[in-house]
């Protein structure tokens, strides 16, 4: 399968490591011309060395509506975006508590850029793929989304289960118009600093575990998910919408 996105524009939220800097790479490498935002300068700027002159970053942070308005508009200019991929996400430092212990601000720190950060970039970019009666949108949630979360933190896996219905209620929304919307569900991946402080606190013992229940008996890598993101934003998927892809190695 040859994928090629010459002369598309895309944009990916939460790009400074991990699954957002593969994914941008991985679109930048086929051509597209990306739009890379975060709230981590730094690694935004390694994002950007890494893929050369196809790549644009931007600090943004995706729960403030205006910015990500500005963004977009920058982006498209004014004209056209064909592709969004919501990545931006995770669970901003914290940890599994007791939900009794949990506070007001901590739970919806979370769905600020989990939930809120998706809807705010859908909807700036939904009249521009209107109008061009073109659009792929893909959201990254997580497999605790469709189950629980191995961090035990409550607000995460709500988000991200969240983040799934909007993918469904917005593929119906907008399938009239030629966009489809679908989800990746990630399963563990080493990919950023939070995610190798969650594998070294669960020892020798507790990693062994958790590999041996993947189908695959490996972990996977962020490229395994950006080539997800990127069937779903080729032609290839042009009947595909709706759709929630667990890539995790096989549960």
């Amino acid at each position: 399968m040859n994928i090629s996105f010459d002369g598309r524009t895309v944009i990916v939220t939460g790009a400074a490591h991990g699954f957002g800097r593969a994914i941008s790479l991985a679109f930048a490498a086929r051509g597209a011309t990306v739009w890379a935002c975060d709230v981590q300068e730094a690694g935004l700027q390694e994002t950007a060395r890494q893929g050369g002159d196809l790549v644009h970053v931007r600090t943004v942070d995706v729960s403030n509506r205006d910015a990500v308005r500005a963004f977009v508009q920058e982006a498209s200019g004014g004209s056209r975006v064909d592709v969004l991929v919501n990545n931006a996400g995770g669970v901003l430092g914290q940890v599994g508590r007791p939900v009794e212990e949990i506070s007001e601000d901590d739970w919806h720190a979370i769905f600020r850029v989990n939930v809120d950060g998706a809807f705010y970039f859908s909807q700036a970019v939904a009249p521009l793929m209107k109008a061009a009666n073109f659009g792929r949108i893909v959201n990254i949630s997580s497999g605790a989304g469709l189950g629980v979360s191995l961090t035990g933190i409550q607000a995460y896996a709500s988000a991200k289960a969240a983040q799934i219905g909007l993918t469904r209620q917005l593929a119906h929304e907008l399938g009239a118009w030629g966009i489809t919307v679908n989800n990746v569900a990630p399963g563990f991946v080493r990919s950023n600093p939070t995610t190798e402080r969650q594998w070294e606190s669960y020892g020798e013992e507790g990693q062994r575990r958790l590999v041996q229940g993947i189908a695959m008996k490996r972990l996977g890598s962020p490229d395994d998910i950006a080539h997800a993101v990127l069937f779903f934003a080729s032609d290839f998927a042009g009947w595909v919408t709706g759709q929630i892809l667990s890539v995790d190695g096989g549960k």
